[in-house]
């Protein structure tokens, strides 16, 4: 049975078309796997798992039928979507990962990240990532009125958006010398991780050994899974129409 990736959904009410696209892929795809891993940004926006919007209980619901259904589903946080608790968790039932995490696929060992920790060069990024995943910040944002933290999410999306387009496109994405650290840290020679919006599976050697970094895409304009199984690795772009052909 083949394990599934996704990452970068970047779900938003703006976007009903990409929503329904994942609903289709939860109920049908996802039904015939062995496994789903969302690698972060399932969301644009994550303020609290006390918000009550028609997107999260959309989203929790199929996620739920999936997980009763029997199919193990993990989440792991992006820069997006790092609120998301324990009450989103059992609402759905997926299982809440650390933001790095090895699990074994096919007899390899291969490391799970977002992917924004591997962007050593936005020292920029790095500070405010710093900032917002401590504990105090967390709790003071999430103390505050649903819609004053819609308002702060809104901000940090355009102050997010602006920034990105001045920054160089190698700024943005990730370092290799810090993805070959973390890999030795990590005593793997296999990657899987989201962030960059950069789909591609990069093999090279490592120490003396092949290494493989895949790389997911993002859902902005259609879908990107990554596929594994005894066969190996293979990055798919989806549509409506190829979710319903399979």
């Amino acid at each position: 049975m083949t394990t599934l990736f996704i990452s970068d959904l970047h779900l938003d009410p703006a976007r009903p078309a990409i929503t329904a696209l994942l609903l289709d892929f939860l109920e049908q795809r996802g039904r015939r796997a062995k496994a789903l891993y969302i690698l972060g940004d399932l969301f644009e926006a994550w303020i609290g798992d006390d918000d009550d919007t028609e997107l999260g209980r959309t989203v929790m619901k199929a996620l739920r039928a999936l997980t009763d259904h029997g199919i193990p589903t993990y989440f792991l946080h992006g820069n997006r979507d790092f609120l998301i608790g324990e009450r989103f968790a059992a609402a759905s039932g997926v299982q809440l990962l650390p933001e790095s995490v090895t699990i074994e696929l096919a007899g390899e060992r291969v490391l799970l990240l977002h992917g924004d920790t591997l962007c050593t060069d936005d020292m920029e990024y790095q500070a405010f990532r710093a900032q917002v995943r401590t504990p105090a910040w967390q709790a003071r944002t999430l103390a505050l009125p649903l819609e004053q933290r819609r308002a702060l999410a809104g901000q940090l999306r355009e102050t997010s958006q602006q920034a990105l387009q001045q920054k160089a496109a190698d700024i943005t994405d990730v370092n290799v010398a810090e993805v070959d650290r973390v890999m030795r840290t990590h005593r793997v020679h296999r990657l899987i991780h989201g962030h960059t919006h950069r789909p591609a599976i990069h093999n090279w050697s490592l120490d003396g050994h092949p290494a493989r970094r895949a790389v997911l895409g993002d859902w902005h304009q259609q879908g990107s899974v990554l596929y594994c199984d005894a066969a190996g690795w293979r990055l798919e772009s989806l549509s409506s129409s190829s979710v319903a052909q399979q």
